[in-house]
């Protein structure tokens, strides 16, 4: 696509008065055409005045993406026949940072038609434009030239090609080039680390990490940034911390990563360790590392700190808004949300596609189906947003929680787009909630097609079963988990204490508090049920006897993870903790019990939203 090169150019003063004179000397710093240069040129022929006056970069740029090209390189050759590459150096670097790069490629191919030698800055030029397209094939061809004229000895440029080959997915090359090269930078090893973190080659990546010579704080930052997005936030904080004891000071972009970990884990300490840095460096006012933070503290279960983060940002973005109506959804409070988003469009902000996902999760979580209705209708009608598949699944979920199956169900075979396992998962779980066998029955038909090794909707089959006693039924299902190499996924819950993170599993024996944390759910369970308390066995759906599930029942993940935190941590504060399922009927009850028995506030983030216990009541209203 071609683009005007007086675009590229400074935009010309205005015209001045009718004289021939100054008009012709305006022209000829401001000539924007071919035409217009012709003219200059045949004026200064005219005058007798030398063409080495016209502004020569003008002249290159004016005719480089045109059929006037020759004419360009025929009054260069003239004026400046040795500095020619030099005055086309210029040219390729305004068009490689425009917005349409493929033009200094198209340039360069001209300049090898005419014969014109280029330099290792024209090389770098069209590399940048070719990463900036993508374009590997142009890139190997520039990758050709640099070979042919010796430039491999140029460590910026072989940086700029290990760059391109892996940015385009060649990995192989470019590590096969990485090994070939005589020297390497910190760059080169850095663009390395980055591009195979990126591809998920997490133990490339830190293979690499660990055999470089020098590491700068760009170096630290990509292998935490890779361990986070690959999944592995503990390996990131561990890290983050060596990082720290070699006196290296985090740049953005490593506390962006880090506050991601400490969201993933739950890490409110250290996530406020690194809020405190960011006021004292002067970061604190960065919208996207403000952004993260409320991202941080949501996702650790401070709401609290998440709004004052908000309320404190000088410059909000449509991320930010979204991003704290998020918030309040996860914690159930919809009301806020939608106060919020009400003020959010009053002072013209438009809501996108991820701000609806929020809002209707809101409306899901605390079952306002009128109102998920009314948005779902809006957001198509008055915002414009063509609807994805998240937001059908947000309106599954909300019809299903409410009972709604019918309607949930014809909504889905209603859809414009083919539902997902996530749609079909939405309406399996509302089955569960209000026992509907047979509808629970379909919705596990298409998810065994959509997303066969996901154990957890065969585990809520096999449980909407067993509470109907239909232990024959529940029997096929665990065969054909078996048969079809399904298996379920141990329930966990984590704790974090004095900057560590402990980790529980259902009815773990092996802790090394172990005896501790029994005798003393043992005492809270005498307190409990003096006020009421009668375990709910039925969420045990085994076929034995009534004590053996009252044993597994006691045993589950939270319940360790809680004690062990009343244990460990002093008396008033908060107990946070983490579960990578669905809290069970029987926990939420208890909690409900245990917070106003130790006069403590209990937040549990489960695998769809947080509970807030505290004085014998939880955030969900019970709705969950």
């Amino acid at each position: 696509m071609l683009v005007s090169a007086s675009s590229l150019l400074h935009t010309p003063p205005p015209p001045p008065p009718p004289n021939d004179v100054t008009l012709k000397t305006h022209l000829l710093h401001n000539f924007n055409t071919p035409s217009q240069l012709k003219q200059i040129h045949t004026h200064l022929i005219k005058t007798n005045t030398p063409l080495s006056i016209l502004p020569l970069t003008r002249v290159a740029l004016i005719c480089s993406q045109n059929s006037h090209f020759l004419y360009a390189h025929q009054i260069l050759s003239r004026i400046e026949p040795n500095t020619q590459t030099f005055i086309w150096n210029s040219c390729l670097k305004l068009l490689s940072q425009d917005t349409h790069p493929i033009n200094a490629i198209t340039l360069f191919y001209q300049l090898r038609q005419y014969d014109i030698l280029p330099d290792e800055y024209t090389c770098s030029f069209v590399l940048k434009a070719c990463t900036r397209l993508n374009d590997i094939s142009h890139g190997k061809i520039v990758h050709c030239v640099i070979e042919k004229l010796g430039f491999r000895y140029n460590t910026f440029l072989l940086n700029m090609l290990v760059h391109l080959y892996a940015l385009s997915g060649e990995v192989g090359v470019a590590m096969l080039l990485f090994d070939k090269m005589s020297q390497r930078d910190v760059v080169t090893w850095n663009i390395m680390v980055t591009q195979l973190a990126k591809r998920r080659d997490i133990e490339g990546a830190y293979g690499l990490f660990l055999r470089m010579p020098d590491r700068s704080v760009r170096s630290w930052t990509a292998m935490i940034s890779g361990f986070v997005q690959c999944g592995k936030p503990n390996e990131a904080i561990s890290l983050f911390r060596e990082m720290e004891d070699l006196g290296l000071k985090p740049n953005e972009v490593t506390v962006v990563a880090i506050l991601a970990a400490c969201a993933d884990l739950g890490m409110l300490d250290l996530g406020r360790e690194v809020h405190e840095y960011l006021n004292r460096s002067g970061f604190g006012k960065n919208v996207r590392i403000c952004n993260t933070l409320i991202d941080m503290f949501v996702k650790c279960g401070c709401l609290e700190d998440a709004k004052r983060v908000f309320d404190e940002m000088e410059g909000r973005t449509i991320v930010s808004w979204s991003a704290m109506i998020s918030g309040f959804a996860m914690h159930g409070k919809a009301e806020e949300a939608l106060s919020l988003f009400n003020k959010m469009t009053e002072i013209g902000v438009i809501p996108n596609d991820i701000t609806m996902i929020g809002l209707l999760h809101a409306f899901s979580h605390m079952g306002l189906v009128n109102e998920g209705r009314r948005f779902f209708s809006r957001m198509i009608k008055d915002y414009k947003i063509v609807p994805r598949i998240e937001h059908y699944g947000c309106m599954v979920d909300l019809f299903s929680r409410a009972g709604l199956l019918q309607e949930a169900h014809e909504f889905i075979l209603n859809m414009p787009t083919k539902p997902n396992g996530v749609v079909w998962g939405a309406l399996l779980g509302g089955c569960k909630v209000h026992n509907n066998i047979k509808l629970a029955e379909e919705a596990i038909r298409h998810l065994a097609v959509l997303d066969p090794l996901n154990d957890g909707y065969y585990v809520v089959l096999s449980n909407i079963y067993a509470e109907a006693e239909r232990w024959d039924d529940v029997a096929r299902v665990r065969k054909l988990m078996r048969d079809q190499g399904v298996k379920k996924k141990p329930a966990w819950s984590s704790i974090t204490v004095n900057g560590k993170v402990h980790e529980f599993v259902a009815g773990d024996e092996s802790h090394p508090n172990a005896d501790e944390i029994f005798q003393m759910w043992d005492e809270l369970l005498v307190k409990m049920k003096r006020i009421g308390y009668v375990p709910n066995t039925s969420v045990i759906l085994l076929d034995i006897e009534e004590k053996e599930k009252e044993k597994f029942l006691f045993r589950h993940s939270e319940k360790l993870a809680l004690v062990f935190g009343l244990i460990n941590t002093e008396r008033g504060t908060p107990i946070r903790i983490m579960k990578n399922l669905r809290v069970c009927e029987d926990c939420h009850s208890a909690f409900k019990l245990i917070s106003s028995i130790v006069n403590r506030k209990i937040v549990v983030r489960d695998r769809n939203r947080f509970h807030c216990f505290e004085n014998g009541s939880c955030s969900c209203k019970d709705y969950w």
